[in-house]
C-alpha cells in the first residue's frame, strides 16, 4: 500500500507558475499526474518513469509543464508555467505498478486526494 500526499496547489493569475508536489510512503514505480475540472472527467497530465529519465505529456500542457522526480525523497513534482484559465482542475498524482508511463487513468493503483488549481483571467 502506498500512500501519496499532494501539496502546492493554489490560486494564480493566467502566465503565472505553481509546482506541485506528490511525497509518497514508499517506493514507487511509474508516476502520473492528472487533472478533473467541474463538469469533465479526469484527463492525463503528465507522466514519468521510474527512473526518470523518461517523461510524456498531453498534448495541451507540452511545453508549458514538467515533471521530474526525486526518488531519494519519494517525491514527484509537476512544474506548471504559463498557466491558462483552462488548467483550473484538481490535480491528482497516481502511482502505477510497473515501470513504464500510462496515460489511462487504470494503469495507475494509488492515488493522492488531489489538490486544487485556480488560474484567474
Amino acid at each position: 500500500q502506498v500512500q501519496l500526499v499532494e501539496s502546492g496547489g493554489g490560486l494564480v493569475q493566467a502566465g503565472g507558475s505553481l509546482r506541485l508536489s506528490c511525497a509518497a510512503s514508499g517506493r514507487t514505480y511509474a508516476m502520473g499526474w492528472f487533472r478533473q475540472a467541474p463538469g469533465k472527467e479526469r484527463e492525463f497530465v503528465a507522466g514519468i518513469n521510474w527512473r526518470g529519465d523518461s517523461t510524456y505529456y498531453a498534448d495541451s500542457v507540452k511545453g508549458r509543464f514538467t515533471i521530474s522526480r526525486d526518488n531519494a525523497k519519494n517525491t514527484v513534482y509537476l512544474q506548471m508555467n504559463s498557466l491558462k484559465p483552462e488548467d483550473t482542475a484538481v490535480y491528482y498524482c497516481a502511482a502505477g505498478l510497473t515501470y513504464f508511463i500510462g496515460s489511462y487513468a487504470n494503469e495507475y493503483k494509488y492515488w493522492g486526494q488531489g489538490t486544487q488549481v485556480t488560474v484567474s483571467s
